[in-house]
């Protein structure tokens, strides 16, 4: 379970990306809440690079969070 961090994009030029144009970037930056049962190489509070298409949101107490597998991981940082 990760929770996503909203990141600006920019582009070579400088010009800041907003709405669609930053929802079809293929890759998301998120923060991982609670690894599987399963995983191994990923932990608690490790900061990683997950397809953008992947997963299934919810929101738990007001908060929104993403459950990935561990194949869609792209990068562990």
């Amino acid at each position: 379970m990760i929770k996503q961090i909203k990141e600006e994009v920019k582009t070579d030029s400088g010009l800041l990306l907003t709405g669609a144009a930053v929802d079809s970037i293929r890759y998301k930056k998120g923060k991982v809440v609670e690894p599987g049962t399963d995983v191994t190489v990923i932990a608690s509070e490790d900061i990683i690079f997950y397809d953008s298409r992947a997963g299934h949101t919810m929101i738990i107490k007001g908060e929104q969070y993403t459950v990935i597998s561990e194949r869609d991981v792209v990068v562990v940082v």
